[in-house]
Parts: structure tokens; C-alpha cells; sequence
């Protein structure tokens, strides 16, 4: 089998006359945590918005376990076992922590307008289940003392962490994470890497788009590089750190660090 997981050939997407992501071939290996950079502008958003079904792709292919898996919607992607979270957490905030997480998973017996009542008792047992499975994961990401809280009055680090959680319900394989680090206080910020390296010892796949070039360089391996919608680099932290062109409009004082 091969050690790539999520790969696009070609993949390109415009507004108007600007090429947000122009040409893009990229391969993410199982197993790894790729950092994801570039000056604001450079397509890293676009670029995740069409990996995960929000935009559809002008031309190109994206690849999810060897499968062609363009064009499909975020939750049949989550269902194949591709997860993200955003820039800006948007939990439903009159409801408690714990029924955020319960949400996320895919086709509840609840949800089917006939389940309540031909099937109640499948219904309840469905529920119980997701709730355990919801309390275990909130204990995982440290969320657990706040299971009854409204998810709209904890703080913006611990709402990272309660959008980890609920992409972490569907089980996937590789998780997309959109500046996680960003707003964060440094305790939640380092709770965050230390629950990502945790995954990822367990066998999770990550793509991670940060500016915050520690970040990257301390935690990602392999990073690509965007400039103007196309890829200008792919390499280790090492080689990004010694690549002249990164050094001049990316990394700065990375290069002393």
C-alpha cells in the first residue's frame, strides 16, 4: 500500500482574474505532520477549502487513500475519514461543550425524521453510546471539566480545542488544522501541540497551516511552501531553514534560530 494519503495533481482554483491555488501537486504521507506556510494571500485557505469539499476545484484532482475524491461534499469526506477544523471556531454557543462534540458524528438514528419513532429504543442506545464516546474525547483534549459548560463562554484556546474534539468523534485519518495556534494563550497552545503529537504517535495524519514559523519549524515534517497560489518549496525544516528564497520572505530570523 502506499505511504501517500491525500495527494492532488494539478489542482487549481481562480477568483475572477486572480489564481488563488494555481497548478498544485502535492503529496501528504501517512503518518506525518506537514506544516502548510506563506505570506497572507499565497492560497493555503483555498488550498484547504478545496482538499476538504467547501470550494470546488476549476481543474485538477484530489486523492484521499488512492481514491479520486474530487468534488465531494465535507461530510461524505469526513465520513471517508478526512477531518478539519477552521481559523475561527463557530461551536453552537447556548449549547453545553459536551452536546457540540455530540453533533459531530455522521448518520445518528435521531437524525432520521422516522427514528424517534419506530426505532426509540435503537435511538437511546445510539445516543448513549455517542455520549461516552463524546466524554472520552473531551477528557482527551482536557475539555472534560467543562462538559456542561455553553460552549459560546469558554475561552478562543479552549474552543480550538472543543473543534479538535469534534472532528476527533469522527475517527479520521488525516486532520486539516487551519492556524491552530493562533490566538491561543501559551498553556492551551502548548496542551494543543502535545495532543497532536499524541495523535499523531497513534497513527493520525496531519496538515497543519500556521504562521507561527516556531511552530512549524519545532513540530511539522515535511513543510510546503505557497507563494502566489503555487508551491515553491517542499522539503524538511532543515532545508527550509537553509533555502535562501524562504529565508528572505518567510522565516527571517528562523535562520539564526
Amino acid at each position: 500500500m502506499s505511504d501517500v494519503l491525500l495527494q492532488t495533481r494539478g489542482l487549481a482554483r481562480s477568483f475572477g482574474p486572480m489564481k488563488a491555488v494555481d497548478d498544485v501537486s502535492i503529496a501528504v504521507r501517512r503518518g506525518t505532520i506537514t506544516g502548510l506556510i506563506g505570506p497572507n494571500g499565497a492560497g493555503k485557505s483555498t488550498l484547504f477549502n478545496l482538499l476538504t469539499g467547501t470550494l470546488a476545484a476549476d481543474s485538477g484532482t484530489v486523492m484521499l487513500g488512492g481514491a479520486d475524491v474530487t468534488g465531494l461534499s465535507p461530510d461524505r469526506l469526513f465520513g471517508r475519514g478526512l477531518g478539519r477544523t477552521f481559523q475561527i471556531p463557530r461551536p453552537f454557543a447556548r449549547m453545553s461543550v459536551l452536546e457540540n462534540v455530540m453533533l459531530a458524528p455522521l448518520r445518528q438514528t435521531g437524525e432520521r425524521l422516522w427514528g424517534p419513532f419506530l426505532r426509540p429504543g435503537a435511538m437511546r442506545d445510539d445516543e448513549r453510546r455517542i455520549r461516552d464516546r463524546a466524554l472520552e474525547v473531551l477528557d482527551f483534549v482536557t475539555l472534560a471539566p467543562l462538559a456542561d459548560h455553553p460552549a459560546g463562554k469558554i475561552s478562543g484556546g479552549q474552543m480550538k480545542l472543543l473543534e479538535l474534539a469534534r472532528v476527533l468523534m469522527g475517527d479520521p485519518e488525516i486532520i486539516l488544522l487551519d492556524e491552530p495556534a493562533a490566538g491561543v494563550n501559551p498553556t492551551l497552545a502548548g496542551t494543543l501541540i502535545e495532543k497532536i503529537e499524541e495523535l499523531n504517535r497513534q497513527g493520525k495524519t496531519f496538515v497543519i497551516i500556521e504562521h507561527d514559523m516556531d511552530f512549524i519549524m519545532r513540530h511539522c515534517d515535511p513543510i510546503i511552501a505557497l507563494a502566489e497560489g503555487r508551491v515553491v518549496f517542499e522539503g524538511t525544516a532543515a532545508e527550509a531553514q537553509a533555502n535562501p528564497v524562504l529565508l528572505e520572505a518567510y522565516l527571517g530570523t528562523m535562520a539564526d534560530a
